[in-house]
């Protein structure tokens, strides 16, 4: 379903290039689940935008190679063509869900508009969708709290709301941008097996981005480890933690926290 070839992407600061993701390449299947891992400023989150043609707030970007969705290249797709893939067909969820909701338009008005655009769904028929969708994502008295805005929801809240969003048009491909940053690590749990339950339901492809191996490990088949911009390793997630092959993946292993190790230490 996702063919990536050559991806570069390089900042332009101050009139000097600095190319932060080099020439990679993977793959995601229909349905398939994939992890993205590596340390911040590995090139992650640059290359989940990549597919979104998203460049970060503020930064110049160019991007390179060809990024081949249902066999159509977006990199070749002008703006108009993109808006109407970002959410229809794929859809994203940030780390910042504060950062990523608009404060002074309430949480339904923002599913609404989604399902108005993308779906043709009339008001009415937008308002009732997204009150099952909040109610979908366990979000409680979903009639009441669709007129409410974001800073009246919890991070775990918000972030439930993001998902909701991302879901409403029933992508193909959902990217997932370290989506439990900054949550306590109940609501941590409760958002992953959230977001295992609607790609069953859905059938959508997952892209996870994140740096926890834990994470890795209960959510997707198939990891790429990302450092320095580069793809260093790739491969079923059993065979990878079983055997890892590059020194960076075995560091990277070796920093998770065990409950031997802890033990000892106390």
């Amino acid at each position: 379903m996702l063919e990536v070839r050559d991806l570069t992407a390089t900042f332009n600061r101050e009139g000097t290039p600095s190319q932060v993701v080099n020439r990679i390449a993977f793959d995601i299947a229909p349905g398939e689940a994939v992890g993205f891992v590596g340390e911040s400023g590995s090139g992650k989150s640059v290359t989940a935008r990549a597919v979104m043609r998203l460049a970060p707030e503020g930064s110049s970007i160019a991007w390179g190679g060809r990024i081949l969705f249902k066999g159509q290249d977006l990199l070749a797709l002008d703006e108009r063509q993109m808006r109407d893939v970002r959410g229809r067909r794929i859809a994203m969820v940030f780390q910042d869900p504060m950062a990523s909701l608009n404060p002074v338009m309430t949480v339904g008005q923002q599913i609404d508009d989604m399902l108005m655009r993308h779906m043709g769904l009339s008001q009415g028929a937008a308002r009732k969708r997204t009150i099952e969708l909040l109610a979908q994502v366990g979000i409680r008295d979903p009639e009441i709290r669709a007129d409410d805005y974001p800073h009246q929801f919890s991070g775990g809240m918000r972030q439930r709301v993001l998902i909701a969003i991302a879901v409403s048009c029933q992508p193909d491909l959902l990217i997932a941008d370290e989506p439990t940053t900054a949550l306590d690590v109940t609501v941590q749990a409760q958002i992953l097996r959230l977001l295992m339950r609607l790609r069953k339901e859905i059938g959508m492809a997952l892209m996870l981005i994140t740096h926890d191996f834990g994470v890795i490990a209960g959510m997707v088949e198939r990891v790429y480890v990302m450092h320095r911009g580069d793809i260093v390793e790739s491969g079923q997630v059993d065979a990878l933690f079983a055997d890892p092959k590059h020194d960076y993946t075995k560091a990277l292993l070796a920093a998770v926290p065990r409950i031997e190790t802890a033990r000892r230490s106390a």
